[in-house]
């Protein structure tokens, strides 16, 4: 049977653990005040975190480019072998 959606992608988070500086700590915790500030919703630095995450790195255009090269350069690669990207260096 084929149907037209596809299937779920795997929607278990998973738990990534990093330590931060005091001076970066200290800005994601104004970020969360400002936050509360404009939406009048406190939330969470470890909240906010993934969110933060995802929307830097969808507006990373060289990211997205670079991701895209990879990809390709997956699919062409037999199984078992890694691949290699060039990427330019500023």
């Amino acid at each position: 049977m084929s149907l037209k959606l596809g299937k779920l992608p795997d929607r278990e988070p998973v738990k990534i653990t990093f330590t931060a500086s005091p001076e970066l700590k200290a800005i994601l915790n104004d970020y969360a005040e400002l936050y509360r500030c404009t939406y009048g919703q406190k939330e969470s630095v470890v909240d906010l975190i993934p969110f933060m995450l995802e929307a830097f790195l969808k507006a990373d255009q060289g990211f997205k480019r670079s991701r895209k090269q990879l990809n390709e350069a997956r699919a062409l690669s037999p199984p078992g072998r890694s691949s290699t990207i060039q990427t330019k260096e500023k």
